[in-house]
């Protein structure tokens, strides 16, 4: 037999259902990433790279805020912005190549 109740449904309440799950997700992610960065940042500073990818590319995330998009930057300036976060400085500027948060060319980088 037939579910008459799915033939009633409109494409609007279909479309209003996902935004509200979507909405829902957003906001669940949100609380995740905040809860990360209250765990791994201490008075602006990292205390540890995450081991979890999915931490490390959020932390990642946070420190390249303080690069301008579009703005070029040679290798020393990458070292001594990442170096106000965290000593380990190549490791970090390494990553976030791997995670294409960053782009090399030559030896020059900047924000993807």
């Amino acid at each position: 037999s037939l579910c008459r109740n799915v033939f009633m449904t409109t494409m609007l309440d279909i479309i209003n259902e996902e935004s509200e799950v979507i909405d829902e997700q957003k906001q669940r992610e949100d609380a995740y990433r905040e809860k990360v960065i209250k765990t791994f940042f201490e008075y602006g500073k990292l205390k540890a790279i995450p081991a979890q990818r999915k931490k490390q590319r959020i932390c990642l995330e946070e420190i390249a805020k303080t690069f301008e998009p579009g703005k070029e930057y040679e290798e020393k300036e990458v070292n001594d912005k990442i170096l106000q976060f965290h000593e380990d400085f190549c490791t970090i500027r390494r990553d976030m190549i791997s995670e294409h948060i960053m782009e090399r060319t030559g030896n020059m980088y900047r924000l993807k």
